[in-house]
């Protein structure tokens, strides 16, 4: 079963959209002669687009020779691809026991209210997505959260505020 959140079922749901495919192109040619090349080959497009676009699931089964239903299979049982894009400042919030019981519920609604956007969710300016998760491997700092590869211990409501705010002064890019 598959940890990935259900953003479409077929490849015919997702909307098509205009992007350009040199940064694509550039992936595929990198491993286009690796064995087992598919894996890499997407891992390398969403880093270039922060998610794999429809376009490219296309691009990918054309040049490796493979049907986009299988591209699309390997998209939705892997957690760590998206088909939508996201915001350039990932929060996870730890749901965790430890956290939890340390008040988690409050910074996640928290979080909600400053943001506007619920789990799984981005904002429409792709600032940011939330995230909540069952665990960030740091109980002895909980509640915990992370902005990215930066973390959070001992999050409280007004933590939350500060750290939306030092978000918002930061650039997109």
């Amino acid at each position: 079963m598959s940890n990935a959140p259900a953003e479409a079922t077929t490849t015919e749901e997702m909307p098509v959209e205009e992007i350009d495919l040199g940064p694509a192109n550039h992936v595929i040619d990198k491993y286009l002669t690796l064995p087992g090349n598919l894996m890499p080959v997407l891992q390398g497009i969403q880093d270039e687009y922060g998610y794999v676009p429809r376009p490219t699931i296309d691009l990918v089964a054309e040049r490796l020779n493979v049907y986009p239903s299988q591209i699309f299979g390997v998209l939705t049982f892997y957690a760590q691809f998206h088909l939508k894009p996201r915001g350039r400042f990932i929060i996870r919030v730890c749901v965790g026991t430890a956290c939890h019981v340390q008040g988690a519920t409050r910074i996640v609604e928290t979080f909600f209210e400053k943001l506007g956007i619920g789990h799984a969710e981005t904002t429409p300016d792709l600032r940011y997505t939330f995230e909540k998760v069952a665990c960030l491997g740091a109980c002895g700092m909980a509640p915990l959260a992370m902005v990215n590869d930066d973390t959070f211990g001992k999050m409280t409501v007004q933590k939350v505020e500060e750290v939306v705010a030092e978000y918002n002064q930061r650039p997109m890019k």
